[in-house]
């Protein structure tokens, strides 16, 4: 029964001195009330009675929200700004032993790095600065963090609440400022308009113009080919009726005519003409003297 006890007692100091530490985690052992060791994930032996773990340190990134701090800003007006501050342990010793409370001691430190930022800006600055005021805050509280085992990755500014009276008019000037713009839009939109149809009237107006142009161009090629055809006309007429006297005057020819039948033959035609409309007739010489011989001939028959 003795031997039964000591062996349970065995096993409890066993089981006891056994230590198994998660993932992201860290501990921080002390012996004999000093600093011994940092434990990371895994299985460790410690010594009952002489190591005791001194502090359990969460290594995921932390997110520490603050509530509203009042600041001024340079040209004194009062806001209130509350921030969110994303960090990290890096050091589980000096997080252990460099400050007695490590959120309160980076709560405080944004709070007052926070009013000298803001202290030299004015309002219209503050308002939209935001980019410049996380980058220079988050540089500022990681250096001052890093004595603890504390890295700060970033700063974020959720809310920046202005003066009530200022905040009034900040709506009034917004207000403002939209309907100028739908004023202005409203103007841009009746001049685009304007020039468009500027533009459809001035291309309706060349169109028709081209149109016109096409139109006029047509009619002179076709009034152009009419006289060209009745020209053709007229060459071809005048062409067959020379061709048929030059086949008469042939056939005269090769029937053995002398000239004084070809000159009757012309006097003939001319006969034929003077049925028309003319009132003046000219008679060549040769014809006039061959109608004096016919005259002669006449008489001499009688």
């Amino acid at each position: 029964m003795f031997l039964l006890i000591i062996f349970v007692l065995l096993v409890f100091l066993f089981l006891n001195c056994v230590r198994i530490v998660p993932q992201a985690q860290a501990v921080v052992v002390e012996r004999l009330g000093r600093y011994h060791a940092t434990w990371d994930a895994g299985i460790h032996i410690m010594l009952p009675i002489l190591d005791r773990v001194a502090k359990r340190v969460n290594l995921k990134e932390q997110v520490a929200d603050f509530p509203p701090q009042p600041v001024i800003t340079k040209d004194n007006v009062t806001m209130r700004i509350d921030s969110v501050v994303f960090f990290v342990i890096t050091e589980p010793r000096l997080y252990a032993y460099g400050v007695e409370n490590p959120i309160a001691a980076i709560e405080n430190l944004t709070a007052t790095t926070l009013r000298n930022i803001i202290g030299s800006m004015d309002l219209d600055t503050t308002l939209t600065s935001r980019e410049t005021i996380n980058t220079e805050m988050r540089s500022q509280l990681d250096i001052a963090t890093d004595p603890w085992g504390i890295k700060v990755n970033r700063v974020e500014l959720k809310n920046i609440l202005p003066p009530d009276a200022i905040r009034e008019a900040m709506e009034k000037q917004m207000k403002a400022e939209r309907e100028k713009r739908e004023v202005v839009t409203l103007a841009q939109g009746k001049k685009e308009s304007a020039v468009l149809t500027a533009q459809g009237n001035k291309e309706a107006a060349i169109l028709n113009a081209e149109a016109e142009k096409q139109t006029a161009i047509l009619h002179a090629e076709a009034e152009k080919e009419r006289r060209i055809r009745e020209a053709e006309g007229q060459a071809q007429a005048i062409r067959a009726v020379k061709e048929a006297e030059a086949e008469g005057i042939r056939m005269l020819k090769e029937a053995g005519a002398d000239e004084s039948v070809i000159r009757l033959r012309s006097l003939d035609t001319l006969a034929k003409v003077a049925e028309g409309e003319s009132t003046k007739i000219l008679i060549p010489s040769d014809i006039q003297n061959m109608a004096g011989l016919l005259t002669s001939l006449k008489e001499s028959v009688k």
